[in-house]
């Protein structure tokens, strides 16, 4: 089943699409939770009081090493949540992934930029990897194609790790990789209103509203 994630610590935005979209759960980085200025003590209970205990949370470790990511990861898993442990993509990174699957914990392998460098993060067993979409086009590259390049590698040798892109400036990089068969996404606040927002969606609805008072005054539909 396909899993929608916002990328937000911000609980107004959490509860205004969690009210209106299948939420799976949210995404979490360390410069997230610094610019909200709040810590996972606080957010996670938040989060699920919000859309529920069954809110996947993806959070990032901030160790150094790969003995140290791993132990971090150990102590992460302990709290009483659905987490997914995400991990840098790096060398370093890596040889942790490999570590934590050993002991059977999610994890997500984040800051991907290159077809190469999500293959091998999948190669090394992570549930889910996070192409950085506009960030590989601000490098010059195409962020859409790393990310359908990427879901064509792990459909041809079967791979079992999710795409969950990340990082959008437009609803065309959604389209596009939603188009490219991707299992997952994770989405900005602000993108996810611009899924809402057509210009032509709220004058045909007022429209309708008009055309019914016109002719119904105040009834509702079923006092006709």
């Amino acid at each position: 089943m396909f899993e929608l994630y916002l990328d937000t610590a911000d609980i107004g935005h959490i509860a205004r699409f969690g009210a209106a979209l299948p939420v799976r759960g949210i995404t979490t980085n360390p410069s997230i939770l610094a610019k909200a200025g709040i810590g996972l003590g606080a957010l996670l209970p938040q989060v699920a009081g919000v859309l529920g205990n069954q809110a996947r949370i993806h959070v990032q470790v901030v160790s150094d090493s790969a003995d140290a990511m791993l132990k971090e990861a150990l102590s992460v898993i302990e709290l009483p949540y659905d987490i997914v442990v995400k991990v840098p993509a790096t060398e370093i990174g890596l040889a942790a992934i490999k570590q934590m699957k050993a002991r059977n914990i999610p994890v997500l392998a984040t800051a991907i930029y290159s077809v190469q460098q999500g293959f091998l993060a999948a190669l090394c067993g992570a549930d889910y990897l996070a192409p950085y979409v506009n960030r590989i086009d601000a490098l010059g590259a195409n962020g859409t194609g790393v990310v359908a390049d990427l879901q064509r590698l792990l459909d041809r040798h079967q791979l079992a790790s999710k795409l969950l892109p990340a990082s959008f400036k437009n609803t065309q990089q959604v389209l596009a990789v939603l188009q490219a068969g991707v299992a997952s996404i994770t989405l900005p606040a602000e993108i996810a209103a611009e899924l809402f927002a057509h210009p032509s969606v709220q004058p045909a609805v007022n429209r309708f509203s008009q055309d019914w008072r016109d002719v119904f005054g105040p009834a509702l539909s079923f006092e006709s």
